[in-house]
């Protein structure tokens, strides 16, 4: 009887996840965005997006474990995160963190190290203009995300999925 009943729910649990993929619903399970359940739109100016990132961050980050088994070409699964500057937009990287047209975005100052004690470089400090084709991304939910103050901008090539809340815990 039990045997029966772990057989229910596990396909049932398969069966809403695949539903939900079917319907463009993304749950979000890290600490980078709030915990919930995310639309995909066909809206390019959506506050957030889902992506591999570019080597060799896709395998530091996979090496790492920052990055659970996914869809990615490296294995890894796509990250979550919001897009923080479009093209045209002034970034400035510091010590302190990731500013966009001078406003300093909270919980983006990166690392030396990451939880596990191990180095981390970011990405050289600087003024960039937002070039045509990347954006910039950054959690400001989370201070120890790994995002663009590590890998600088990414391409919109590399966008997998325009992504807004659906049902997010803050």
């Amino acid at each position: 009887m039990l045997r029966r009943i772990v057989v229910v729910v596990l396909t049932t649990v398969g069966l809403a996840f695949a539903a939900s993929a079917a319907f463009g619903i993304r749950l979000n399970t890290t600490m980078s965005e709030p915990l919930g359940l995310y639309l995909r739109t066909s809206d390019a100016a959506a506050p957030l997006v889902e992506f591999c990132p570019p080597e060799p961050f896709a395998q530091l980050s996979r090496d790492r474990g920052y990055r659970s088994p996914g869809t990615c070409p490296d294995g890894a699964a796509p990250l979550l995160k919001a897009v923080v500057a479009r093209p045209g937009d002034a970034v400035e990287l510091s010590t302190s963190g990731i500013a966009v047209n001078g406003r300093l975005l909270l919980n983006t100052a990166p690392r030396a190290v990451d939880s596990a004690g191990r180095k981390l470089t970011s990405w050289p400090f600087g003024r960039y203009v937002v070039q045509s084709g990347t954006v910039w991304v950054a959690s400001v939910y989370h201070p120890r995300s790994f995002d663009s103050r590590y890998f600088g901008p990414i391409p919109m090539t590399a966008i997998r999925d325009h992504l807004e809340p659906l049902l997010v815990l803050r």
